[in-house]
């Protein structure tokens, strides 16, 4: 693992991005995602691919300021509308977060895929990460669950066209708002809920906090056919592997929905923020998302009992 005096965040808590300090003012944000198609038009898949990676810039309380494209184009099976329909719904997404893209790096490839790098900046003393949460704050989500349910079901060709589009407005909504609350908020820990679930992504965060996680599992927003499509079995194989992951880690209280934990593991694509808020600036950061266009859900809460283990209750 690298260990460098101006490396603030790397591999070690397997944060969203690595954080490198260059000034006492400044740090720059680094990350990179992509990812094969989740939905049929090209145009809504380049712009959840770019969205889902500048999210990891906000995830660590800075902002985007420039991006690559990274293209894995099958060029002998696809027509170029494709490809251009691709990038454009990317570049509008950079754009839209007040970032400019730069270039990027193109290979051919059978399987087809789409993402970005981004680099973004922070001040060294406001970065947000996942070993930043403490024993009495809230935990706030800004994005309903459910989403690589409804993708899998997409697949299946059994999603309705209503819950296709509203999957596809949370994935390609920007998390910029988040970074205001993290900031106004003074918001240490955080992290976006993507391929690990909110499971995957809270145990991890208790780990590199060193505190225990409470999840009101009634409180969770779980997109109402995502519900639907779990329980005829749409569950995502990753989703599966999320649970088995956590397994050690999660105790349940009451009476368990085995269709709510599923739902709990559900890899999310682009997702909401997840951060940990003071009790005493718990109303003005809800009332901030609300004004901002962002989710409002208090789900849990960090308490220094059972460090590392996540308890949900029913």
């Amino acid at each position: 693992m690298e260990s460098d005096p101006n490396l603030l965040v790397g591999a070690g808590t397997a944060d969203d991005a690595g954080v490198y300090r260059l000034s006492d003012q400044l740090a720059l944000i680094q990350t990179v995602d992509f990812f094969t198609p989740i939905v049929n038009e090209p145009y809504l898949f380049g712009q959840i691919a770019a969205t889902n990676a500048l999210s990891d810039v906000y995830a660590m309380g800075g902002r985007p300021i420039c991006a690559m494209n990274i293209c894995c184009f099958p060029v002998k099976d696809m027509p170029p509308e494709v490809f251009r329909e691709i990038l454009r719904g990317g570049q509008e997404k950079v754009h839209e977060a007040g970032a400019v893209l730069v270039g990027g790096h193109s290979v051919e490839d059978p399987e087809l895929k789409y993402g970005l790098s981004v680099s973004g900046l922070v001040h060294p003393e406001r970065i947000v990460t996942n070993a930043g949460l403490k024993p009495g704050q809230r935990l706030v989500l800004t994005k309903p669950l459910g989403t690589g349910v409804i993708a899998t079901a997409l697949k299946a060709g059994l999603a309705s066209p209503q819950a296709v589009s509203q999957a596809v407005e949370l994935m390609s909504t920007l998390n910029a708002p988040a970074v205001e609350v993290m900031t106004a908020c003074s918001v240490t820990g955080g992290t976006d809920v993507t391929g690990f679930g909110l499971l995957g992504h809270a145990l991890e965060m208790a780990r590199a906090s060193g505190v225990g996680l409470e999840i009101e599992a009634g409180a969770v927003p779980i997109l109402e056919e995502a519900r639907e499509m779990a329980s005829m079995g749409l569950v995502p194989i990753g989703s599966h592997a999320n649970r088995n992951f956590c397994s050690k880690s999660v105790r349940v209280e009451g009476p368990e929905d085995a269709i709510v934990m599923d739902l709990l593991a559900d890899t999310q694509t682009s997702g909401g923020m997840l951060m940990g808020i003071n009790e005493e600036c718990l109303d003005t950061a809800l009332a901030m998302l609300e004004r901002l266009g962002l989710g409002r859900w208090p789900v849990g809460r960090a308490t220094s009992q059972k460090p590392g283990v996540i308890t949900v209750r029913f």
